[in-house]
């Protein structure tokens, strides 16, 4: 099991990200793309770097949004695996 970051280790890493939030015990971010195809295709693309991280996001799609929650639900926090993710969603997004 991972143990879950501090809050203030958290805060600290949450300034290499652009425009995730640390709300609740989760890490939350809205991305927005410009139509249905390139919001599936960035799932697409974050799902083959969640598999290999084998650390999978809760998410949502209504058309060219995806909200993302990140957590390590075995941990019951934030762990290094969420931003791991985060990192590999931004990369993913552009």
């Amino acid at each position: 099991m991972r143990a879950p970051l501090s809050a203030d280790q958290i805060e600290s890493r949450l300034s290499s990200l652009q425009g995730w939030q640390h709300a609740d015990g989760r890490l939350r971010k809205q991305f927005r793309f410009a139509d249905f195809p390139s919001a599936f295709a960035f799932m697409t693309r974050c799902a083959f770097a969640a598999e290999k991280l084998d650390h999978h996001p809760d998410w949502t799609n209504v058309y060219n949004r995806v909200d993302v929650v990140l957590w390590t639900h075995d941990a019951g926090g934030i762990t290094e695996r969420d931003f791991a993710l985060a990192h590999a969603m931004d990369a993913a997004s552009v």
